[in-house]
């Protein structure tokens, strides 16, 4: 490992990119401090702490996870990133369902860069939407218990807080996608990871709080509690990264074609299929679902409907069994947006390939659907675990959201599976330049 990384210090070009990826992310977490014209700050984050402590995470909550903290101090950058993860995400469902976007992104760069650029539209619309709502809700002193949170409420106020956040969400959108060009890694991803990253710091002062070295009769957590912590968080990182590395190889052989004096084909290879295709979407999806019913809730002073949004939060019984079936339905749901067997076979069928024991055309459509139907349902188990573990670490070992949620859930899902194609990124450089990478079994090594 440290070899690795003194040879990624020694290749110029490599180096480039680690500096400029570090300034920008720097120059991220700067702008997550600067706040918005017109918010009393404490008084947002006593609302936000309070919010955490009896409901364990809401749909702000996530979004304040995803900024890094930024929403509870409502700064430029409170809306994070979530509006172009939401266009993204939706650009994609569009170009499963609409003929023309699925044409044009069939028309290579061309096509990737329209699309892109209709994201960009799409982001600047909901973060402009979001914001406009944001600033109606921090108008409302009945949302926050008696607090004062817009100091100057009116359309000034309103014009104000969504030229600032519409503006911040662009511009982060911008810095990740010149880490994309000019720095290393997913430029969006380092974002988010940045941000969920960022929390440790408060996660670990919560807990030293909550241990009381000075004071063992004051100790609401145990030397014991600590420890299993620590056993559950290698156990999950090293379970995720089993399962978002997991993929079952389906064998393709070409046939051989004799072209005038020249033999073409016969080569064999293989379709990886991913055990996990969906990734942390599904999660998200499955999120602002099933929170949203609480969200709302305090907006609508219903009783019956309080009681209702009261049994969708986190600690119930309800919220796992919902949870966790809308996670398997979307990581169903997703692959089936992003998978196409009938596509596969066809293209299969045209290059002259075909998998052993299997007739090209339909019947290896449908072992490609049978296959990824099967694999789907292993990797969609393990993510509602995944994600349900939080819950099951506050209840076991009675330690607050903030710290269980680094033991599983979201934040380890977006972490692992960044910092592994991070490392790949870098891999792939230093082997280009004749260097071992991080990885030394299983790849290419570079020539000494």
């Amino acid at each position: 490992m440290l070899s690795a990384l003194l040879n990624s210090i020694r290749i110029p070009d490599l180096k480039k990119r680690l500096i400029v990826t570090a300034i920008l992310l720097a120059v991220y977490r700067v702008g997550c401090y600067i706040p918005t014209p017109g918010i009393n700050g404490v008084a947002l984050g006593e609302f936000f702490a309070r919010m955490s402590k009896s409901h364990g995470g809401t749909l702000l909550g996530i979004m304040n996870m995803f900024s890094g903290g930024a929403m509870e101090r409502l700064t430029i950058f409170a809306l994070g990133i979530m509006p172009y993860i939401s266009s993204s995400i939706i650009m994609q469902l569009l170009t499963a369902v609409i003929p023309q976007l699925e044409k044009l992104a069939k028309e290579g760069k061309a096509g990737y860069e329209k699309i892109n650029q209709l994201t960009r539209y799409g982001t600047v619309g909901l973060a402009a939407i979001q914001s406009f709502f944001i600033a109606l809700w921090l108008e409302s002193p009945a949302h926050f218990e008696g607090l004062k949170i817009a100091l100057q409420p009116g359309w000034g106020f309103r014009i104000i807080t969504v030229l600032t956040l519409t503006s911040g969400t662009i511009f982060i959108m911008w810095l990740g996608e010149q880490i994309q060009e000019r720095g290393i890694g997913n430029g969006i991803s380092l974002v988010i990871t940045a941000g969920i990253i960022s929390r440790i710091p408060a996660a670990i002062s919560q807990l030293v709080v909550l241990m009381s070295p000075s004071s063992a009769a004051r100790s609401e957590i145990q030397p014991a509690t600590i420890l299993l912590m620590c056993f559950f968080l290698v156990a999950v990182i090293f379970t995720v990264i089993l399962i978002t590395q997991g993929q079952r190889k389906i064998p393709v052989q070409y046939a051989r074609r004799i072209v005038g004096r020249k033999v073409y084909g016969g080569q064999s290879t293989y379709i990886p299929l991913k055990v996990d295709t969906s990734g942390v979407i599904a999660i998200i999806f499955a999120q602002s679902i099933i929170l949203f019913p609480a969200t709302l809730a305090s907006f609508i002073p219903n009783p019956a409907f309080q009681r209702f949004a009261q049994t969708l939060i986190r600690g119930h019984l309800l919220y796992t069994i919902v949870y966790s079936l809308l996670i398997i339905f979307f990581c169903y749901f997703y692959t089936a947006i992003v998978f196409n067997p009938i596509e596969i076979s066809d293209n299969m069928k045209k290059y002259g390939g075909f998998i052993p024991g299997i007739r090209p055309g339909q019947p290896t459509a449908e072992y490609l659907d049978y296959i990824m139907t099967r694999i789907t349902l292993a990797g969609a188990i393990f993510i509602a675990i995944i994600a349900i573990f939080p819950d099951f670490i506050m209840s076991l070992l009675k330690v607050p959201y903030l710290i269980a949620s680094f033991a599983g859930g979201t934040s380890i899902l977006i972490v692992v599976g960044v910092m592994l194609d991070t490392i790949k990124q870098i891999e792939s450089h230093l082997v280009m330049h004749n260097y071992e990478g991080f990885i030394k079994s299983g790849r290419i090594k570079g020539r000494r």
